[in-house]
């Protein structure tokens, strides 16, 4: 099985992760997408990241319905502050018979060469990219690269930080998440400060 890992702090979840998340799902060769909660790191400030579980617990909510994506909290359990290459070999050795890739923006392929061990994942597992506005140009050494594979899904240029200010300042924000997220995140009043 395909799995394609969608990582994200997801605070909160919203309709355009859905809609790539989604796409991916339906439109790759992918037979999943996890949904990969990334961690409060305990050595930033908390600043406006609500607590882990409360973000898994939307992610949840989101992703009830879909079959093929699903919520994960494997970076919960594993050692902080966390690198995608220790995820990925822990990952492979917890499901030796799963294949991972991972899914990611345009934006953030360009920082690629920037993280740890970057060779070591591109090596061994494949990478799935869609668009970004403004993502500027590919470096060159991906633009061509065999395990990059560009998908061309819809462009969605929607933020968890605009959701979480436009919360602050009393705007209406309800068609840009999933009725139940909207929901829990009314009720607990997160994102009013």
């Amino acid at each position: 099985m395909k799995i394609g890992l969608y990582f994200g702090t997801f605070n909160p979840i919203h309709i355009g992760h859905l809609i790539i998340a989604n796409h991916m799902a339906e439109h790759s060769d992918l037979d999943q997408v996890w949904m990969v909660v990334t961690p409060h790191n305990p050595h930033k400030k908390k600043s406006t990241l609500l607590d882990d579980y409360h973000r898994l617990h939307m992610v949840h909510l989101a992703t009830e319905n879909y079959t093929n994506i699903q919520p994960s909290d494997i970076e919960f359990k594993l050692p902080q502050p966390n690198y995608t290459v220790h995820t990925l070999a822990h990952l492979q050795e917890k499901y030796p018979k799963y294949e991972f890739s991972l899914i990611m923006g345009e934006d953030n392929l360009n920082s690629l060469h920037k993280w740890k061990n970057y060779e070591v994942i591109l090596e061994n597992h494949d990478i799935y990219v869609y668009p970004r506005l403004n993502a500027g140009d590919m470096d060159e050494q991906f633009a061509n690269h065999p395990k990059i594979h560009r998908v061309g899904a819809p462009v969605i240029e929607l933020s968890s930080t605009f959701i979480r200010n436009s919360i602050k300042n009393n705007k209406n924000v309800v068609p840009m998440l999933p009725s139940t997220v909207w929901e829990y995140v009314e009720h607990n009043l997160f994102y009013k400060k």
